[in-house]
């Protein structure tokens, strides 16, 4: 088990700003690549963002690129999602995963989530 803990989710406007942290209470933290999915409500889950292992390599939906920064902090296990010019649709929960086999970017290939955090972009 990868427990994993969100924070920094909340009620901004649209074009605000806010940063995620998922910390992980493992020292194996490196050895996991990591990802960002969020949920709306009705809707599926999907990929936000995801970073390699090293922090090397990074991807990003096309709903987001060019406004969110995913990061990593190994010597903290601890990743971030850097979250600028939110809009409104934007709005879901927020969830950290972590993978630790090679496989695709969907929400199966990710082994451990966390509980989840809150972000909501008024208009």
């Amino acid at each position: 088990q990868v427990p994993l803990v969100e924070s920094g989710g909340g009620l901004v406007q649209a074009g605000g700003s806010l940063r995620l942290s998922c910390a992980a209470s493992r020292r194996t933290f490196s050895t996991y690549a990591m990802g960002w999915f969020r949920q709306a409500p009705g809707k599926e889950r999907e990929l936000v963002a995801a970073i390699t292992r090293t922090g090397t390599s990074t991807y990003y939906a096309d709903s987001v690129k060019g406004r969110f920064t995913i990061a990593r902090d190994n010597a903290k296990n601890t990743v971030f999602l850097q979250m600028n010019s939110l809009k409104p649709e934007d709005t879901a929960v927020y969830y950290c995963a972590a993978r630790d086999k090679i496989g695709g970017l969907g929400p199966a290939d990710f082994n451990y989530w966390g509980q989840g955090t809150q972000v909501t972009v008024s208009s």
